[in-house]
């Protein structure tokens, strides 16, 4: 009895060992890429923000595929437009935009192409609508279930977090929004340095809360010391009336407009420095204080990118997968 107690030991620990090689050789040979699922932008300026965050997230883990995508259906349908435009199909720095697909064709062609293991994560600033549609196509993939497990189409098919976080169990929003804050000091500074106030303007949205927005207004504050900081919505709140009320509140005679948003584009160069009347320049020209315009989006900010980078690496650690 006693051998045999031997034998069976034996052959569990044969059978254990032979499982984690097996695991092991196939984690080293699986297939994994990270999708960078962008807004999307049509204005060439905006072009170089997606362009770094890609090299940057590239850099960051050199042996897996990067590839973007474009959620905005209205914008990928202009790019697609542009491959019969002379002025776009003949020149080399818009080739990667003119055939640019949306998440759910990207991730179909990277399973297609073998890649079982796949991260999305959205350069999104909050958790908004467009992060929630993203989320339900992931969770919508990950419920597909074949007769065989052989054949089901992904190892693992994870999302990121945006920028601001979410309310998920093991991470707190609240900490994702001082991290962001934290990245923004580059911007402070450099309000500080053309004596104005920094107003931020972001998209917002009209479905969801855009409390983030108002929140990360109070953790810059709180943490550069200053009340000089203000954070507006092109939809919900707080809006363009709440900044220039905020700017009238402290007296500001100088502010200095940047866009909080990962791209410099459509919004950046009308909503908010755009020659119509309604734009936020000639608003908070209209209120008696001058304005400076400074069309640089968020990708082309490290320390921002470097958020996308962490959050990457933290959905990758929590579902077991290795990034070389």
């Amino acid at each position: 009895m006693k051998r045999f107690g031997v034998l069976l030991l034996t052959v569990f620990l044969a059978f254990g060992f032979s499982s984690a090689s097996f695991s092991k050789v196939h984690n080293q040979n699986a297939k994994t890429a990270v999708v960078l699922a962008d807004f999307g932008t049509t204005y060439k300026t905006g072009l170089v923000d997606i362009e770094n965050i890609k090299e940057a997230v590239s850099k960051a883990y050199p042996h897996e595929k990067v590839v973007f995508a474009f959620t905005s259906n209205i914008i990928r349908h202009i790019w697609h437009k542009r491959q019969h435009d002379k002025k776009y199909m003949n020149n080399p720095e818009f080739k990667d935009f003119l055939y640019v697909k949306g998440p759910l064709a990207t991730i179909a062609d990277l399973q297609d192409e073998g890649y079982k293991t796949i991260i999305v994560q959205p350069t999104h600033i909050y958790d908004g609508e467009e992060f929630s549609d993203m989320l339900s196509y992931v969770k919508g993939l990950n419920s597909i279930k074949t007769m065989k497990a052989k054949y089901m189409p992904f190892a693992k098919l994870v999302i990121g977090r945006p920028a601001l976080g979410r309310n998920v169990w093991k991470y707190d929003y609240h900490k994702d929004i001082k991290e962001a804050a934290k990245a923004l000091k580059s911007d402070v500074e450099l309000a500080k340095s053309k004596k104005a106030v920094l107003v931020y303007m972001g998209h917002g949205n009209e479905f969801y809360s855009t409390g983030a927005y108002a929140e990360l207004q109070k953790e810059l504050r709180r943490l550069y010391h200053t009340d000089k900081i203000i954070v507006g919505t092109v939809e919900g709140y707080p809006s363009l009336e709440d900044a220039v009320s905020q700017a009238k509140s402290i007296k500001a005679k100088r502010v200095l407009l940047k866009p909080l948003m990962v791209v410099a584009g459509d919004h950046a160069n009308n909503d908010m420095c755009g020659s119509d009347d309604d734009s936020w320049k000639n608003v908070f020209k209209k209120a008696g204080i001058d304005t400076i315009c400074y069309i640089h989006g968020l990708g082309e900010n490290k320390k921002w990118v470097d958020v996308y980078i962490k959050h990457i690496k933290q959905v990758a650690e929590d579902n077991g997968i290795v990034l070389k």
